[in-house]
């Protein structure tokens, strides 16, 4: 006869609680270059996949259109990414500028830093099995979810 081992306590409420000790972590080497962790990861993505339209920005980093924009201007403001006329008269294309390239440069070092410490913490192999098994789990949730798999999400 075989027991099955359920799970105990929520899903969700323990990948909050190790989400939000992750993000404190990488807050806090962020916090000292003045950028917050979504600034950064646009900044990147930017770098990454620019000049590109703002909605084809939201659908690569999975966020409204509403919420890349309230994120993207203080950017913006900082001069660190600009929008510029795009193919045709109705379009914009973004654009990270050379003090976003050196505003990423820096806090790209915070960054390595983070993961540095959190690998340290939890082990480097704790680590890679982690990413595989979260890479996992947001592939199955995707699938679920949509019927079929959308574009894969890179970060730094």
């Amino acid at each position: 006869m075989s027991i099955t081992v359920k799970p105990q306590g929520c899903t969700n409420f323990k990948l909050r609680q190790l989400g939000r000790r992750v993000s404190r972590l990488y807050d806090a080497q962020l916090a000292q270059v003045g950028l917050k962790t979504t600034q950064y990861s646009l900044l990147s993505h930017v770098l990454k996949l620019g000049p590109l339209r703002p909605v084809d920005l939201a659908r690569a980093m999975g966020l409204t259109a509403s919420t890349l924009t309230r994120n993207l201007q203080p950017l913006l403001g900082a001069g660190w990414i600009e929008q510029a006329e795009g193919p045709d008269a109705r379009s914009r294309l973004l654009h990270i500028t050379d003090a976003g390239r050196e505003k990423r440069a820096e806090a790209q070092r915070r960054w390595r830093a983070a993961q540095e410490h959190l690998n340290e913490v939890l082990g480097l192999d704790r680590v890679l099995a982690l990413h595989a098994l979260l890479d996992e789990a947001i592939d199955l949730l995707r699938v679920n979810e949509d019927g079929d798999a959308d574009e894969g999400e890179e970060h730094e």
